[in-house]
């Protein structure tokens, strides 16, 4: 058995820690897995079938490990190329297949995208194998060394983390459910939410209109009318209150008071009985 036949063992199904979706590519299948990534059969809504290649997350976290991805798929022919995504990746002479997520949620506590390729793919074993050269490339299992190997054995920091890198999915469909949301579910939870908007304005409405009417309470008197000053306003006492004075609030004048308005220069009156 041969190299070749070694790397492609068919087509296996895919695990609970593969993802669903990469981009707008649906995963079919795992066709061959390195410590540096995995390569998938895909598809695309209404296109032809790719081969997509994964990173893990040790590798998509470590900047030489992404730059050696990206160099590989720089170096491919522009036809072989179909799309390419996540982190580092817009960047060299495929940058005009890079497809941004701007509609992938933006958070800080979550890892930006795992690089990824997607690969023109016929179902032949040379597809398997090119994609095995790549993912050699990236972990350097295969790579021979420059000079005579002299000391420990060397071993890439993350050659054992092998946790599938980070995806975006979204929108999801329903909670529990790993796959994007068709227009349909859109539609759905959008009827959802004006229905649930409605159902708060008629209980509102029901509500205010069932509630007692408060009468407002009675003016308060102004500063200047209890004094009886301002000009223009009438005393208290006067008659065109209309009877709004009480009798206890009503004006009489006393001894003082009149001795006052009799003037300076005068004479006191008398005092007279009241």
């Amino acid at each position: 058995m041969n190299e070749e036949d070694e790397l492609f063992r068919g087509h296996q199904p895919l695990t609970d820690e593969d993802p669903t979706r990469v981009g707008t590519f649906w995963l079919d299948s795992r066709l061959v897995e390195s410590p540096a990534g995995v390569a998938y059969a895909a598809h695309e809504d209404g296109g032809d079938a790719v081969m997509l290649l994964l990173l893990n997350e040790g590798a998509a976290q470590d900047p030489a490990a992404r730059s050696r991805f990206s160099g590989e798929i720089n170096a491919m022919h522009v036809d072989t190329v179909v799309a390419r995504g996540g982190e580092g990746q817009d960047e060299g002479r495929m940058k005009i297949r890079f497809r941004p997520a701007n509609d992938d949620p933006q958070l800080a506590h979550l890892a930006p995208p795992a690089p990824w390729a997607a690969l023109a793919f016929d179902g032949t074993r040379q597809a398997v194998a090119e994609a095995a050269r790549v993912l050699h490339a990236v972990d350097l299992l295969t790579t021979p060394p420059l000079g005579r190997p002299a000391g420990p054995d060397y071993r890439l920091h993350w050659i054992h983390r092998g946790e599938r890198g980070a995806t975006r999915v979204w929108p999801l469909s329903w909670p529990g459910r790993r796959d994007r949301a068709g227009w349909i579910s859109i539609l759905v939870s959008w009827l959802l939410m004006l229905l649930l908007t409605a159902l708060g304005l008629l209980l509102a409405i029901l509500i205010f209109q069932n509630a007692p009417l408060v009468s407002p309470p009675p003016p308060i008197p102004s500063e200047a009318t209890e004094s009886g000053g301002g000009s223009g306003s009438p005393t208290s006492g006067s008659p065109s209150d209309g009877g709004g004075a009480t009798p206890d609030e009503s004006f009489t004048p006393t001894m003082e008071q009149t001795g006052d308005e009799e003037g300076e220069g005068g004479s006191p009156s008398p005092n007279r009985r009241l």
